[in-house]
């Protein structure tokens, strides 16, 4: 089979079959255009449902040896699992090359996250005099209190709102939706929004029912709400190096430090897999061990005489 045809092949599974967004596609074949590119520097071309588990892990020393980091290639093995399990389903091949296939390994990376004392620090840097102050702090409100990926802050609708039912529908990856619980906080905030400014706010027609609306009137950019945060950060004095994702991270934090059940932060952030939300367990773990190290009277060689 051409490399042409298994990419529209895999393209298709993609979007029909697990119902990635275009960007993910994207990012998906991005990766398979090195494989693609690896296979066809060979004489003869290695075709695309041909390739065997040593021709996989010829390709990945050959990444490694181009200097690609481990965390960039367990995305690239990734997509080339993805890759011949599309193939696989559509009877293109009989066996899975990759099955075999070892991924990189990985230090676990804890995330960085801010206490509640720096976010409320953030809040007041907000000088609420200034134009659109009231939409910058249901931003922050927002993106702390329900746990929002910046992408999801930026299509949330006001249709998507729920005040009686105090929670949010949100779109995620893959275009699945959650349910979210809002706090009457950040309803406050969204609604104080809502009401002193985004009601006199122009609008573009692409703007629809968006939220959050920029200073012209149509969808607030991610590149905007990152350059809001760290804007606001430099004004309440924190240091960290902080984007829209960090608020995402210290509202689990927090959550699971709350005794928090972790199924439903898991349920609440949208991931897939809840490998992926215990990671807030090593950070919660990593807060009492530092809590421990700087306070227990054994632990700061104090005498309990």
């Amino acid at each position: 089979m051409d490399w042409p045809r298994a990419l529209t092949l895999f393209r298709t599974h993609l979007k029909l079959e697990r119902s990635l967004s275009d960007r993910t596609v994207e990012a998906y074949l991005s990766d398979l255009a090195k494989l693609r590119a690896f296979a066809e520097s060979h004489s003869p071309a290695l075709p695309a449902d041909a390739l065997r588990l040593e021709d996989l892990q010829a390709f990945l020393t050959h990444t490694v040896k181009k200097g690609l980091g481990p965390r960039s290639q367990a995305r690239l093995l990734s997509a080339v699992r993805a890759f011949h399990h599309a193939l696989l389903v559509d009877r293109r091949i009989g066996t899975d090359p990759t099955e075999l296939l070892e991924a990189p390994r990985l230090g676990r990376h804890l995330p960085e996250f801010l206490s509640v004392a720096e976010i409320d620090a953030i809040v007041a840097a907000i000088d609420l005099s200034k134009p659109l102050a009231h939409r910058d702090r249901a931003i922050v409100e927002s993106l702390y209190g329900c746990g929002l990926r910046v992408s999801e802050l930026c299509g949330l609708r006001m249709s998507d709102i729920h005040e009686q039912e105090r929670f949010i529908r949100v779109l995620g990856k893959g275009d699945k939706e959650r349910l979210v619980p809002i706090a009457s906080h950040t309803l406050d905030r969204i609604r104080a929004y809502r009401e002193h400014e985004r009601v006199h706010q122009p609008r573009v027609p692409r703007a629809g029912d968006t939220l959050f609306l920029n200073a012209r009137g149509g969808p607030l950019s991610r590149v905007a709400v990152f350059n809001l945060v760290r804007t606001l950060a430099a004004k309440a004095g924190i240091s960290k190096a902080i984007s829209p994702h960090t608020f995402r991270h210290s509202f689990a934090t927090h959550l699971v430090e709350g005794g928090a059940d972790l199924r439903a932060v898991q349920e609440m952030l949208g991931h897939a897999s809840i490998t992926t939300t215990e990671i807030y367990t090593h950070l919660d773990r990593e807060f009492l061990r530092s809590n421990i190290l700087q306070h227990h009277p054994r632990a700061r060689g104090r005498s309990t005489g």
